[in-house]
């Protein structure tokens, strides 16, 4: 198993068609759900330091769509959609994701939270079409956006105690 991080997210690639992040949070996961599904929580994370969420749509069910939107610090538009396919409250959500700047390469993401000790432990596997997509999500420079988006995760979700 590669490892492409040194961060405090933990970023691997499993098999060629898939991206694994696993982070702990110091906040137990009920909040950090929350923060997570939540569109004007995820408007104080989900940019980072990388510019300003200005559309957070959230229809959290099952069969519904999700769509965030920011205005990133260059001034462009970073948009990403899609649907929720499962759904288990405060710990467990699939989803696809389309990142609208390239819109044929669909991905299948599970997010699992797990709690010890009032902490939470995220982690993500995101599994894309081919390795030629996974590589190019690796070599976009998403991890340094996601690594900000994970520590602003973790502010928000303490800041709901």
């Amino acid at each position: 198993m590669a490892m492409t991080s040194s961060r405090t997210a933990v970023v691997t690639l499993p098999t060629d068609r898939q991206i694994q992040i696993t982070r702990e949070f110091a906040a137990p996961r009920q909040l950090v759900y929350k923060a997570y599904t939540t569109p004007e929580l995820i408007k104080r994370w989900w940019s980072g330091d990388r510019g300003e969420v200005t559309s957070a749509e959230v229809d959290l069910r099952v069969g519904g769509r999700w769509r965030y939107v920011m205005t990133a610090n260059g001034g462009f538009e970073v948009a990403f959609h899609g649907e929720y396919r499962e759904i288990v409250p405060d710990e467990r959500l699939v989803t696809t994701e389309v990142y609208e700047g390239a819109p044929e390469g669909e991905a299948v993401v599970t997010h699992i939270f797990a709690e010890k000790d009032g902490r939470t432990t995220l982690t993500i596997l995101m599994e894309l079409p081919d390795r030629e997509s996974r590589d190019a999500v690796i070599n976009s420079g998403m991890e340094g956006g996601m690594q900000e988006s994970m520590d602003h995760l973790e502010q928000v979700a303490i800041s709901l105690r």
